[in-house]
């Protein structure tokens, strides 16, 4: 049976200290699991920011249990420190700091075995090969020494921490550390070959709640991939109350609940949320698309009245999310989606530019995802450009993970509503038309 290692770092794209864009999913995939994996160990990565910064039980035996632990310092996150405290609290071995070379660190670490690695002003990982090759020996030095590597057990003479957990113990949280990774694995492909391979997944899987927090919630995104709304509702339903608080699990359940034409019950979850986080790119960005769909409904009912309160009422949703944080385009593309089509050209004017910054400062620092292309797609749209638009959205399709069609969906949406707004205003663009018309067809 191979030695876990756990893995204590970020998820996504965070800012470090300088303000740089660093992407720790990169950093992850093509340093830290490549180099435990090459020494024969098994890769197992923290998921509680994925909760909002729960920390579950599932943790503390990952801390104590693990064999060796790689903690990414560079985000300063609070996290990854609070669980190397406490993983050099009962670990005097085996256990490495690494962190971006020119980041400035609270504490010295001179006194333990760490790896600096550097990144370039675009967060961007450098000497990937040379790093990777540095991290392999530090890991199987820890294999071979067993030198004290923990500044507790360090200074504090005596030191010693055991536990009386029953051998049986230890081989079950093994186990089922590999059995998650194993499930993990086998969610991923079953969302290449299709709804019907999650869903019998999702019905293997019951009861639920019995079932660990890093399983759970990848169930429950991957019967998002696959637009599967009702079983995404049925699973919240059956998770564990501390998990559905999770702030990122209610928002994606009202989306769910909008996707599945249960629009109030989508407003009452993502309004409770922004009561109690406040205005959010993310929470402001569905609820914005829950108001969005009740304008186009609306529209459709020939229903004016109800439809200009809805469009008034998305355009605000969007415009705060944007403006809570600018580097996040979602909400902002939407707003001037959205300003385009009330004709209000004197915000669109101030926020286009903005956006275009945005997208374009993310693309420039770091590797460009669905989101980043299409957004930029969008963008081009209004301002007439359809042959990049149309290239730029073809890039974009490249990036959708398996199944996942929902998202084109979204982007012509958005086509279709600005298309809309200029045949009102007498503006027929074959081009656009044309370019809706091409896309739909990926859809099937």
């Amino acid at each position: 049976m191979k030695p876990l290692c756990f893995v204590l770092m970020p998820f996504g794209i965070k800012l470090d200290k300088s303000g740089r864009e660093v992407d720790f999913n990169n950093i992850y995939e093509s340093l830290i699991k490549k180099a435990i994996e090459e020494c024969g160990m098994e890769p197992i990565r923290a998921d509680e920011e994925l909760l909002g910064g729960t920390i579950h039980k599932p943790m503390f035996e990952r801390l104590v249990l693990c064999d060796y632990a790689i903690a990414d310092l560079t985000s300063l996150n609070a996290n990854v420190f609070y669980e190397l405290g406490l993983r050099h609290a009962i670990k005097a071995h085996t256990t490495i700091p690494i962190f971006a070379f020119d980041a400035d660190l609270p504490f010295d670490l001179k006194m333990q075995r760490t790896l600096p690695y550097q990144l370039d002003n675009q967060g961007k990982l450098l000497n990937i090969d040379a790093t990777k090759k540095t991290l392999v020996s530090h890991l199987n030095a820890c294999k071979e020494e067993s030198r004290v590597d923990s500044p507790v057990f360090q200074l504090i003479e005596g030191w010693k921490v055991s536990h009386n957990l029953a051998h049986e113990k230890t081989d079950i949280f093994r186990e089922q550390a590999i059995y998650e990774n194993d499930i993990k694995e086998k969610l991923f492909n079953a969302r290449l070959k299709g709804k019907e391979e999650v869903l019998k997944m999702f019905k293997d899987l019951h009861p639920i709640n019995q079932k660990s927090v890093g399983v759970v919630v990848d169930l429950f995104l991957s019967l998002r991939g696959v637009k599967a709304w009702e079983e995404m509702i049925a699973c919240y339903n059956a998770m564990d109350a501390p998990l559905k608080k999770s702030k990122m699990i209610r928002e994606q359940l009202g989306l769910a609940f909008n996707r599945n034409d249960e629009s109030e019950k989508a407003r009452k979850v993502l309004e409770e949320i922004l009561k109690e986080y406040g205005s959010d790119p993310e929470t402001n960005g569905i609820l914005g698309r829950v108001f969005k769909d009740l304008f186009d409904k609306a529209e459709k009912d020939k229903d004016e009245l109800r439809a200009k309160g809805y469009l008034e009422k998305a355009i605000k949703c969007y415009k705060d999310g944007f403006d809570a944080d600018w580097r996040d385009a979602y909400p902002g593309v939407n707003l001037v989606t959205l300003l385009e089509r009330k004709g209000d050209e004197k915000m669109l004017e101030e926020y286009l530019p903005i956006v275009q910054f945005a997208v374009r400062r993310k693309i420039e620092s770091s590797s460009p995802d669905y989101w980043d292309l299409a957004t930029l797609s969008e963008l081009n749209v209004i301002e007439n450009d359809y042959e990049e638009a149309s290239k730029l959205l073809s890039e974009a399709i490249t990036l959708i993970p398996p199944q996942e069609t929902w998202m084109l969906e979204t982007t012509l949406n958005n086509f279709e509503i600005i298309d809309k707004s200029r045949q009102e205003n007498g503006i027929h663009e074959k081009a656009l038309a044309s370019l809706i018309s091409e896309f739909k067809k990926y859809l099937g």
